[in-house]
C-alpha cells in the first residue's frame, strides 16, 4: 500500500491551517467567483498533476527495484559494474552481517524507503527556513528527474538511489504544504482539495506499475526506469509552468505567537511517541509489499492464464486499486458510525486495522498451505490486498490524524514529522525479516509477519487506558 491518502497531507493542513493565505490575488478572485480547478485555486490543478506524475514516477520504479536487484544488478556478474559496489556490499555485511545477493537486495530496499520517509523532515525544514518551498519543490524534482534517469545505467545505481532520496525528502513535504497554503484558515474547501491531492497519489501508483512495470518485466528493466524518468520530468515541467498560481514562495508566519509546553503537556507528547513506535511494526510488515512479497509472487503464485503470464508488478498495481476502491465505503462506515455515536476510539481504529493486516497476511499462509509444493492460487493475493487496503485505512491516515490532533501546538510541527520515522523505521524492519525470505519456509515467513503487525494490535489494546489518560488535555478533553 503506498503511503498514500496519508503522510505529508494531514501536517500541511493543519500547519497551514494556522496561517492566512498566501495565494496570489489573481487565484484568490477566482476561488471566490469559484471557477478555477473545480471550483479550487488554479494552483491546485498544476500541483495535483505534479503529484499525480512524481508518484508515477516513484511508484515505477519502486516497482522494479527489488526484482531488478535480485534478477540482474545484484548477481556477480552485473554488479562488478556498479560503481562503489564492493564498499557498499562490504559495509553491508560488516553492519547486517553475511547477506545473499537477494538478502542484499531486501536490506538495501529497506534502507532506501527508510530513508525516502525520513528525508522530508529535513527537506520541509529546508523549505521552510531557507530555500522556500517553490525552490524545495523544483530542486527536489530536479533531483528526481536525474536520479530516474541515471537508473538507466548500471554503473550510477548506488548515486540514483541517493539522487532519488535527496530529491523526495525536498519535494514530498514541501509540495504537500503547498496545499494548504491555498486556502484562507476559514476555507470549507480544504479538506476537498487534499482530497484531490491525495487521488492523484493513488491514481499514479495504480497507473505506474501496469506502465513502468510492464515495461521493464517484458522488455528490460532500463525501460521501465526510464519511463519513470520521463513521467519525472512531466512532473517537473508542469509544476514549472504553474509557478505563478503557486503559493507565495515562503510560508507565512502566524499572527499570534505559540505559547510554550503546559502542564500535561510531556504526557501527550510522550503517548504519541508510544503510539507511533508501536505502528512501526505495521510499517515493517506493509513496507514488505514492495520488498521480498514480489519475490514471493514471482516464485509462489500461478500467474499463467494460457499464452499470458500476468507480471508481478501489477500486484502493485492491484494494491493501489484496493485503497481507491474501498477508501469511500471505509469513510461512509465511520460518518455513520459518528452520527450514531458508536465510533471507536482512534487508537481502537489503528488497533484493529494492524489485526486486520494481520490476517491478510495469515491468508498468504493459508494459500501457500493449501497450494503445498504447487504454485499458490491467484485468489489469495488478491484477497491479500484487499483486506490489507482496509488494515491501511484504518491505521495510516487515523494515526497521522491522531498525531496532529493530539500533539501540543508549541511541538505540533515536530511531532507529525515524527509521523514519519514510523515509517522509517518500518522500512529498515522490512530489510531485516527479508534475509529470512529464503531460509524459512514461505508459510512460516508470513507467519512470522503477521506476529509482528499482530503484536502492535496487542500492545495497543494493552496500553489503551494508560495512553487514553495521558492524551487528556487539562480540560479533560481526550484526545483519542
Amino acid at each position: 500500500m503506498p503511503p498514500a491518502m496519508t503522510p505529508a497531507s494531514v501536517p500541511a493542513a493543519r500547519v497551514a491551517s494556522s496561517s492566512p493565505s498566501p495565494l496570489p490575488a489573481a487565484d484568490r478572485s477566482e476561488a471566490r467567483s469559484g471557477r478555477g480547478f473545480f471550483g479550487h485555486p488554479v494552483g491546485l490543478g498544476f500541483i495535483v498533476f505534479t503529484e499525480a506524475w512524481e508518484r508515477f514516477s516513484f511508484y515505477g520504479m519502486q516497482a522494479l527495484l527489488v526484482l531488478y536487484m535480485t534478477g540482474y544488478l545484484f548477481l556477480p556478474e552485473h554488479s562488478e559494474k556498479v560503481a562503489g559496489f564492493d564498499a557498499f556490499r562490504s559495509v553491508m555485511h560488516g553492519v547486517f552481517g553475511d547477506l545473499s545477493p537477494q538478502a542484499l537486495a531486501t536490506q538495501t530496499f529497506g534502507i532506501y524507503v527508510g530513508l525516502v520517509y525520513f528525508a522530508p523532515v529535513l527537506g520541509g525544514l529546508l523549505g521552510d527556513r531557507w530555500l522556500g518551498r517553490r525552490q524545495a519543490v523544483s530542486l527536489g524534482a530536479i533531483f528526481m528527474c536525474v536520479g530516474h534517469f541515471m537508473m538507466a545505467f548500471d554503473v550510477v545505481f548506488l548515486a540514483a538511489l541517493a539522487a532519488l532520496i535527496i530529491g523526495s525528502g525536498l519535494l514530498k513535504g514541501n509540495l504537500a504544504a503547498q496545499v494548504g497554503d491555498l486556502y484562507a484558515r476559514d476555507d470549507q474547501r480544504r479538506d476537498a482539495g487534499f482530497s484531490l491531492y491525495n487521488m492523484a497519489i493513488n491514481v499514479g501508483a495504480f497507473l505506474a506499475p501496469l506502465a513502468c512495470g510492464t515495461l521493464g518485466e517484458l522488455y528490460g528493466w532500463h525501460y521501465g526506469f526510464g519511463l519513470a524518468g520521463i513521467g519525472m520530468a512531466l512532473s517537473l515541467a508542469i509544476y514549472r509552468s504553474g509557478t505563478r498560481h503557486l503559493p507565495d514562495n515562503r510560508a507565512a508566519a502566524t499572527d499570534a505567537p505559540v505559547a510554550g509546553l503546559q502542564p500535561g503537556d510531556g504526557r501527550r507528547i510522550m503517548a504519541v511517541l508510544v503510539i507511533l513506535v508501536i505502528t512501526a511494526l505495521y510499517w515493517t510488515v506493509q513496507t514488505q509489499v514492495w520488498n521480498t512479497y514480489p519475490l514471493w509472487v514471482q516464485d509462489r503464485v500461478m500467474r499463467d492464464f494460457g499464452w499470458f503470464e500476468m507480471p508481478v508488478t501489477w500486484f502493485q498495481s492491484l494494491d493501489s486499486l484496493a485503497v481507491l476502491v474501498l477508501a469511500p465505503p471505509v469513510i461512509w462506515f465511520w460518518q455513520r458510525q459518528a452520527k450514531r455515536r458508536t465510533a471507536p476510539s482512534d487508537l481502537a481504529k489503528i488497533a484493529f486495522g494492524c489485526a486486520v493486516f494481520a490476517g491478510a497476511c495469515l491468508m498468504l499462509v493459508a494459500g501457500e498451505i493449501l497450494a503445498g509444493s504447487a504454485r499458490v492460487a491467484i485468489i489469495w493475493p488478491i484477497l491479500f490486498h484487499f483486506v490489507c487496503a482496509i488494515g491501511f485505512l484504518y491505521v495510516g491516515p487515523v494515526a497521522m490524524a491522531l498525531t496532529s490532533r493530539v500533539a501540543p501546538p508549541s511541538v505540533n510541527a515536530m511531532m507529525v514529522s515524527c509521523y514519519y520515522l514510523g515509517i522509517f523505521v518500518g522500512g529498515f524492519g522490512s530489510g531485516f525479516l527479508g534475509r529470512f525470505f529464503e531460509r524459512m519456509d514461505a508459510a512460516y515467513f508470513w507467519l512470522l509477519h503477521a506476529a509482528v503487525v499482530g503484536s502492535g494490535a496487542v500492545l495497543l489494546i494493552l496500553l489503551a487506558r494508560p495512553l487514553h489518560r495521558a492524551m487528556r488535555g487539562q480540560n479533560g478533553d481526550a484526545g483519542a
